[in-house]
């Protein structure tokens, strides 16, 4: 197995801790300025024990748990295990509940897996960064495959799933058959396509420090979860759904160790590009990615499509799933239908073509033969007659 990924310059390593440790100053600044100004703005945390009804509901699939290495992993199946697999990442902050539109329509003909990520949902959290390495990572989604039975999958991820999918891509290319990338241009793109004045470069920046983003994602009862699931209504149940799974400090550390890692690895530039097919999805609304960086994402693959979801922002597959999901199963069953369409709608037109000629060479005939009646004497150089065979010995049907 070779080794595609690679930590990033002890330049850019240093810019990171340096940018890191300004926004984390700004921060402790701006929440001490909160406290005095507005003491119970900060803990007004409603307390979550009661999980919502959603989250206890199997219509869906049916929630299961394997335990890999001594970590638990909790996941929900549908469909049946003689069909295809599907494994379902999910983004940041989201679970598998992410998935709640796409389960129903795939599981019809796939066998569908949607995976809560170490650190995620009702899946194992430990805290220490060690545990969430990005090589410990694709190791574990590995062994999660195989555990399933299978040899290969198709992937579809979202945001960090997506992420962290381009990585397993490269380090596993083998057990990816085709994979569906949401809202998450290639890590060598992601990390260069942010501006410096952006909101998520400066949360990348500001989550390197310890324990204070954990605190923060909590202040103001979760406001964050408000403002990532924007497209929710103040009163949904999924809305609550994920406040509940997020409502507690260890809840956010293990996401977070995610990009306490991710921010240093990078794609070797050797690599050779993905084979597998590669599908590229982002919102026409989309406020933190670019169309521009899932473009450049492109150069990356071998065989590869872009769509863009209309009236859709980050999370397209959730605020406009019709679409969506419309574009989903179009590109799960389009090779095998396209290639026999292809092969059919070749035959035909090179039938056509061979026709019109055949005609045109009878008709030419048919001129020099009256031509040759009419001046036996006067032109003698004149071809005889013209012949089909050569053409149609080098026209493969």
């Amino acid at each position: 197995m070779a080794i595609c990924i690679q930590s990033i310059s002890v330049i850019d390593t240093l810019k990171i801790h340096v940018f890191s440790f300004l926004f984390g100053v700004w921060v402790i600044v701006k929440r001490f300025s909160m406290r005095i100004w507005d003491p119970k703005r900060l803990h007004n945390l409603q307390i979550r024990d009661t999980p919502p009804s959603c989250l206890l509901d199997s219509s869906l699939g049916q929630h299961n748990y394997v335990k890999l290495k001594g970590v638990k992993f909790h996941y929900v199946e549908a469909g049946t295990n003689t069909q295809p697999l599907v494994l379902l990442l999910h983004g940041f902050p989201d679970f598998w509940l992410g998935w709640r539109y796409q389960i129903p329509i795939l599981k019809e003909h796939f066998r569908v897996v949607s995976l809560d990520f170490k650190g995620f949902g009702d899946s194992d959290k430990p805290l220490w960064r060690k545990h969430y390495k990005i090589f410990k990572i694709l190791e574990e989604i590995k062994d999660f495959i195989r555990s399933l039975g299978v040899t290969d999958c198709i992937i579809i991820g979202h945001d960090l799933g997506a992420l962290v999918g381009w990585y397993f891509i490269y380090q596993y290319p083998n057990l990816v058959k085709k994979f569906f990338v949401i809202s998450c241009p290639h890590p060598n793109i992601y990390w260069g396509s942010l501006k410096n004045t952006s909101n998520t470069y400066q949360w990348l920046n500001f989550v390197q420090v310890p324990y204070l983003p954990e605190i923060d994602a909590l202040k103001e009862n979760v406001k964050i979860i408000n403002q990532y699931h924007s497209h929710l209504s103040a009163n949904d149940v999924y809305l609550e759904a994920y406040k509940y799974s997020f409502s507690r400090k260890e809840d956010w550390t293990g996401p977070i160790n995610y990009y306490r890692d991710l921010r240093f690895r990078k794609i070797k530039n050797e690599s050779k590009n993905i084979t597998s097919t590669v599908i590229l999805v982002i919102g026409d609304k989309d406020e933190m990615i670019s169309l521009e960086s899932i473009v450049k994402s492109s150069e990356y693959c071998e065989k590869f499509h872009i769509k863009i979801i209309e009236n859709a922002g980050h999370f397209p597959h959730q605020e406009n799933p019709r679409n969506f999901n419309g574009i989903l199963l179009k590109y799960m069953f389009q090779k095998r239908e396209i290639s026999r369409k292809a092969e059919r709608s070749g035959k035909r037109l090179m039938k056509r073509i061979l026709g019109a000629v055949n005609n045109t060479v009878k008709i030419g005939n048919t001129v020099f033969d009256n031509i040759q009646k009419k001046t036996t004497d006067v032109v003698s150089n004149l071809p005889t007659r013209l012949s089909l065979n050569y053409m149609q010995s080098n026209i493969v049907e």
